[in-house]
């Protein structure tokens, strides 16, 4: 194995140290490094903006969403999910499951129409699996499940202006997103129209497309911080949802909680060999696929082109060691007279663009962190407009590891040219005209 000898080392470091008759050899080794050490910080700086945004995004839709959901593959309600949830809680890794419904209706008041996705659930063990209780802003997840009340019939929308039914005694509860109440322009204790193109059969069909209304009063408001949510969804207790949807005593599927969201997968695999066919269980990251492969590729797309920095600042490596080969020829032929071997010259020089390298490397990590940190503290937004306080940030050291091993690898091939000059200069020739 080719060790690196002392002489080699100091001739090296030597050799980036320019004379006074030539300080053009230590400016281009400042720009060297000045490039390198750019091109890490930028790097470090994006990577960690981009993973923290992907993780901030993450939190929010595991905020609302389950881990896994459960559903069948043959048609789109569950007779038996309180069996299926006992069964699915037995599997391991398993924290939680509760049923619920999945419809798509419109809710009216007084000053707008809005087309949302209603959603039935347990109260009680929605919280187990999601973090809505932690979300409500205003009003009380409770409330979703008042004292029972006689049974408001269903009303046709035929001559009805909207916004005008009368108000029930005791209407059930619903929650709103906190985009959703804004636009409908109501709050907690005001009451809201679902309008549903599904009749009082439960049929579809062209002649019974009379659609279902019911008033319903908003008990809480919840914000989750992702827009998609806040402005499209509200939720509805499972039994009222059933009765309003016809449902009977059946569900929509099974949310799922496990104890690892990186394990989802596993899990949702051993679900399914528990349940058997027809059921089939998706974890999180196959739900929201497309949004998770474009932040991914997009931070791929980002280190690749940022990485073009470091690679431009290479060719400042390239001219200073050629500027050197140039210079030293008379010291290279005095060295190989003195029996210095091909491989030697060329360790020489690799090794100064392995220190440009490494300096580049060593000052551009902390200067990276340092932009973060400033960015992540200083750098506020006004939430209600942007829904978020400040960018946030997250550095991993799987990044951090990438960007320095680029750094010196490409600052490493930037020294292959020079030093095959270096070592094949021939020492009579250069010592010719000394």
């Amino acid at each position: 194995m080719t060790v690196l000898k002392s002489y080699e080392l100091l001739v090296g470091l030597r050799y980036l140290r320019a004379k006074r008759r030539n300080r053009t050899i230590s400016l281009n080794t400042v720009v060297s490094v000045a490039g390198i050490t750019l091109g890490v910080a930028a790097l470090i700086g994006t990577l960690g903006i981009m993973t923290g945004f992907k993780e901030d995004l993450q939190a929010k839709i595991l905020g609302t969403t389950s881990h896994i959901v459960v559903q069948d593959r043959t048609r789109d309600s569950i007779a038996d999910y309180d069996a299926m949830a006992s069964k699915i809680e037995q599997t391991p890794h398993v924290v939680a499951a509760t049923p619920f419904i999945y419809r798509q209706v419109m809710l009216t008041s007084r000053s707008a129409v809005q087309g949302v996705v209603v959603r039935g659930i347990d109260p009680k063990r929605e919280i187990r699996v999601t973090e809505l209780g932690k979300n409500i802003v205003s009003g009380r997840l409770d409330d979703l499940e008042p004292e029972p009340a006689p049974v408001t019939p269903e009303r046709s929308t035929a001559a009805v202006p909207r916004g005008t039914l009368p108000v029930p005694a005791n209407p059930s509860g619903i929650v709103l997103g906190k985009e959703l109440a804004m636009r409908l322009g109501v709050t907690v204790g005001d009451t809201i129209n679902i309008v549903s193109p599904v009749g009082s059969s439960g049929s579809l069909n062209a002649v019974m497309m009379t659609p279902k209304i019911r008033t319903y009063k908003v008990v809480a408001i919840f914000q989750s911080g992702m827009y998609e949510y806040d402005s499209s969804l509200a939720y509805l207790a499972l039994a009222e949802a059933q009765k309003f949807f016809n449902m009977g005593a059946s569900a929509t599927g099974v949310e799922v909680k496990v104890d690892d969201i990186f394990q989802a997968a596993e899990i949702a695999r051993a679900i399914e060999q528990t349940l058997g066919f027809p059921y089939w269980a998706r974890d999180w990251m196959q739900l929201n696929r497309n949004l998770l492969s474009a932040l991914k590729l997009e931070k791929t797309m980002m280190f690749l082109l940022l990485v073009l920095i470091i690679t431009v600042a290479s060719f400042n490596i390239i001219s200073t060691l050629t500027m050197i080969v140039t210079e030293k020829q008379r010291e290279i032929a005095i060295l190989k007279a003195m029996g210095a071997t091909r491989g030697a010259i060329m360790r020489i020089f690799m090794l100064n663009g392995l220190i440009i390298g490494f300096a580049g490397t060593a000052i551009g990590i902390p200067l990276g962190y340092a932009f973060l940190y400033l960015i992540e503290k200083y750098w506020t937004f006004d939430q209600t407009v942007y829904y978020i306080a400040h960018i946030p940030v997250h550095i991993q050291a799987l990044d951090v590891l990438l960007v320095s091993l680029s750094a010196i690898l490409i600052s490493f091939a930037a020294t292959v040219y020079p030093s095959l000059q270096a070592a094949k200069l021939d020492p009579a020739a250069a010592l010719r005209y000394e």
